[in-house]
């Protein structure tokens, strides 16, 4: 039996384990920054498996974090984390939004990979019909409005699969593994800061993988072509002047009119010559009674661009036009950036080689790359960008299973025998890498 044989052999006799833990991490879904009870589990698991784990503040750069909630909210979810069996000391490192964790492998001189996988939930209310399998099965989530809807309960499995595989055959490896468990991938929030934590500086590869939906074919494994969207995600807030609508609207100023003044025309936005774009105000919050000039009003924004140049100059203009429609009604403006992304993309001789190691030597069905890229946007841009500013490659796959409804739909679900796969690609291109 050769290494890739052992590799796919060892990954499909854990299906169980990771079966579980995804169907653990389903139950308990947190949203991020709150993935506090999930940290906690991931850094006990993989320092019993024998890694050296970073986690808490040793893993960012403070200050690079997006969209961190306020102090108030981080300590309720806290304390519901530790109610749901979260475990010290590792979730109080994890406490005031210091969620995730990285485990080191070191396998003496060789090549050094990094891996990536997210591991927060999204803000959706799950399905609890018993047509929802999850429901059926008694793993829905608890935490209601927090919801795995996206696969990332998928990938904290595979991670924890992948770190099993490796220790366990880390007498034939070469090199360094770094397994890196990112909060807060959903709004564009949580990689920035690793990325400025200086962890991933001495990095040759950077892997990630994110679920897919699998077609009608036996596709096993997705590759990308193309780039993903450069993003921003902004809130905007506009102060005003409350008054009594019916005795003095002239003396008021309405908040609540400067936010849909900015809303129609942030849709009107002229587009970009240069590649596609897209706006999304998500949420408009205003107002305090039917006799009340609205004196505060909040958008929750977001604009994608094909490129990272157009993603910007829809940021500008956005922000040209939040300050003008503040102005027109008597009142001011603030923006908060949130979260953000670059483009990413995947190094074409680096995509080439996943290719061929899924094919030739793991026997996997792969879905050949798709130019027109992944159509939604990824915060490892990030990670993949420290990675190459010192001459390193990138690559980013898809491990394919049938999805029942789309994602970040209330009855979104992955198949677990899916699983093994995933495990299979990182193991499998790593020991590639490394020569083996």
């Amino acid at each position: 039996m050769n290494i890739y044989e052992e590799i796919c052999q060892r990954a499909e006799a854990l299906q169980d384990f990771m079966k579980v833990r995804r169907q653990d991490f389903h139950t308990y879904a947190e949203t991020g920054w709150f993935e506090i009870r999930t940290t906690s589990i991931l850094v006990d698991e993989l320092k019993k498996m024998g890694y050296k784990v970073l986690y808490g503040k040793d893993i960012f750069d403070p200050e690079a974090r997006m969209g961190v909630p306020d102090q108030g909210e981080l300590d309720r979810q806290y304390e519901r984390a530790v109610s749901q069996g979260a475990i010290q000391p590792y979730a109080q490192a994890a406490k005031d939004g210091f969620t995730g964790a990285v485990a080191i492998l070191e396998c003496g001189e060789g090549p050094v990979i990094g891996m990536r996988f997210d591991i927060d939930a999204l803000g959706v209310f799950e399905e609890s019909a018993p047509t929802h399998r999850p429901a059926a099965e008694g793993f829905r989530s608890v935490n209601e409005g927090m919801m795995h809807a996206c696969g990332h309960d998928g990938h904290a499995a595979i991670g924890l699969g992948v770190a099993r595989v490796l220790m366990d055959m880390k007498d034939r490896l070469h090199g360094t593994v770094k397994l890196v468990f990112q909060p807060a991938e959903e709004g564009l929030r949580g990689a920035r800061g690793i990325a400025g934590s200086g962890l991933l500086d001495d990095v040759d590869y950077m892997l990630a993988n994110h679920m897919g939906a699998r077609g009608a074919g036996e596709e096993q494994v997705g590759l990308t072509g193309g780039k993903s969207l450069a993003s921003t995600k902004l809130d905007a807030y506009f102060s005003g002047t409350a008054a009594h609508a019916g005795a003095v609207p002239e003396k008021g100023c309405n908040a609540m009119l400067a936010a849909a003044t900015a809303v129609l025309n942030l849709y009107a936005m002229p587009r970009h010559s240069e590649g596609g774009t897209r706006i999304n105000v998500g949420t408009l919050q205003a107002g305090s009674g039917r006799n009340v000039i609205c004196d505060r009003a909040k958008l929750e924004i977001e604009v994608r661009g094909a490129t990272t140049e157009i993603s910007d100059y829809l940021f500008d203009y956005a922000r040209r036009i939040i300050e003008s429609a503040a102005q027109m009604h008597g009142c001011s403006s603030e923006i908060k950036v949130m979260g953000a992304a670059s483009s990413m993309w995947s190094d074409e001789e680096l995509m080439e080689r996943t290719m061929a190691v899924c094919r030739e030597k793991l026997g996997l069905n792969v879905r050949p790359p798709r130019e027109q890229g992944m159509g939604g946007s990824e915060d490892c841009a990030y990670l993949f960008d420290r990675v190459r500013e010192h001459g390193g490659k990138a690559v980013f796959f898809n491990t394919l299973t049938p999805y029942p409804g789309p994602g970040h739909s209330t009855i979104f679900d992955i198949r677990e025998e899916d699983l093994p796969n995933g495990v299979k690609v990182f193991c499998g291109l790593a020991c590639d890498l490394m020569g083996l």
